[in-house]
Formats: structure tokens, C-alpha cells, sequence
């Protein structure tokens, strides 16, 4: 069995990773898919936290650009985040993958408020925490919540599920030329302007030495072998 170099993980999902081959909503295949790779890990023994974004239901930003108050709209995609929260829970559920539902926006008949020490309670028993609606505030994204999380329950590396295999110079599903990194810094990523994550959450990451593996969650085996410190993606670190 492999060996784990990472025991407690904090993995940001995108909500467009929940779409499948659709347009728009929730895959029943990505999440059956999903708790197949989350078993995995449970199954090697580690700690696991994640945050998932709305994007399939709502963006906050695209809501905004539209010509909504943008913090309303940021509000609308808390809150989409949650149903996307709800829909991995019960699969997980399903699958016999004890987990729990902590939600930035207090909502207790639905999931439980977050709280830390609730969140480092649930880990420590072995279940997996599923973090929804985002920092429960405007203007930020659930890639800073993610790393706002995996800082909180401090998660050994945080690892950001993407349809490519790790960082590139541009979008490489639409250049047939762009160019992959193996290992970035954080300054690289922030005066590359590379969109990988916002540069509040990079930032946050530099400012406390959180290193991020970026990869394709799409090849299954993939989160294990970045768990396991054979990185297929991209790993962003300090300089060090």
C-alpha cells in the first residue's frame, strides 16, 4: 500500500468539476466518481477536508458582471455552494464514508454551523468535512476559503482539483503552446498573474508557508499519487 506524505489535506473542488458532461448542475457519475477517489484516501489512513465552488449553479462574480450588488451576488453563490455540499454528503453517505457538512452561513436544519474546533472534532474522529458557503462573506472566493480552511485545521498541503495537469503560462485548453510548471513560488504565480487561484489565496498561502499541489482530478489515481508526493501536477511553494 502506498505511503501517505500528506495526512491531513484540504482538497478545493471547483462547482464546474460537478457538471460532468452537462452544462450546468450536478453529475450523479462525477460524484459516484468522486467518493471512489475520497475512499481511497480514507482507506489510506488520512484526514480530509474540502471546499467546493458553486460555479455550476452560480458565480458570484458573473451574477455581479450582470449588473447585480456583488455582495448579493457573492451571497447567491454561498449559498449555491451549499447544495453542491449537500449533494457530495449524501454520496459520501451512500458509500458508507462517514462525513459532515459545516456550513459559513449558519443553517442548522440542513448542516452544522462551522466552527473549528467542530471541524477539528469531526477530523480527528476520522470523518470527512465538507465546508460550504465559501468565508460566509462578499468578495471572497472559495479558493481563499479553501485556504482560510486548510490553514485552520492545518492541513498538512492544500490541493486544488483542476481539468489540466497543473499550472501553465496560459490556458492550455485553449493554446496548443503553452508551456506546464513543474514547481512555482507563490511570487511567480502573483507577478505571473497565472489563474491558478485569486491572489488573495495565494497571498494567504505565501504569508503562511502553505504549499498547493495543483492537478487534473479527472484521472483517477491522481489525488493519491499527489498524496503520496509523486506530483503529476503542479506544486506551488515558497522559495525555500
Amino acid at each position: 500500500m502506498p505511503t501517505c506524505k500528506y495526512r491531513r489535506i484540504l482538497l478545493k473542488l471547483s462547482g464546474e468539476a460537478l457538471m460532468g458532461r452537462s452544462a450546468f448542475g450536478i453529475s450523479h457519475d462525477v460524484l459516484e466518481y468522486l467518493a471512489g477517489e475520497i475512499k481511497g484516501l480514507i482507506d489510506l489512513g488520512c484526514e480530509l477536508g474540502l471546499v467546493i465552488g458553486a460555479g455550476n449553479i452560480f458565480r458570484g462574480v458573473s451574477g455581479s458582471a450582470a449588473g447585480m450588488d456583488r455582495a448579493a451576488a457573492d451571497n447567491m453563490g454561498m449559498l449555491a455552494t451549499v447544495i453542491n455540499c449537500l449533494a457530495l454528503h449524501d454520496i459520501l453517505e451512500q458509500n458508507n464514508i462517514g462525513c459532515r457538512v459545516l456550513s459559513a452561513i449558519p443553517m442548522e436544519t440542513v448542516c452544522e454551523p462551522f466552527s473549528r474546533r467542530r471541524a477539528m472534532d469531526h477530523l480527528d474522529a476520522g470523518k470527512v468535512v465538507i465546508f460550504a458557503a465559501g468565508t460566509g462573506n462578499p468578495y471572497f472566493t472559495t479558493d481563499t476559503a479553501a485556504v482560510i480552511r486548510g490553514l485552520e485545521i492545518n492541513a498538512d498541503v492544500i490541493l486544488k482539483a483542476t481539468r489540466v495537469d497543473g499550472v501553465y503560462d496560459k490556458d492550455p485548453l485553449a493554446h496548443d503552446d503553452a508551456v506546464k510548471f513543474d514547481i512555482l513560488n507563490y511570487s511567480e504565480v502573483l507577478q505571473r498573474r497565472l489563474k491558478v487561484m485569486d491572489s488573495a489565496a495565494i497571498s494567504l498561502a505565501m504569508d503562511n508557508d502553505k504549499s498547493i499541489i495543483v492537478f487534473n482530478m479527472n484521472i483517477s489515481g491522481n489525488i493519491q499519487k499527489a498524496i503520496c508526493g509523486n506530483v503529476t501536477g503542479t506544486l506551488i511553494k515558497g522559495e525555500g
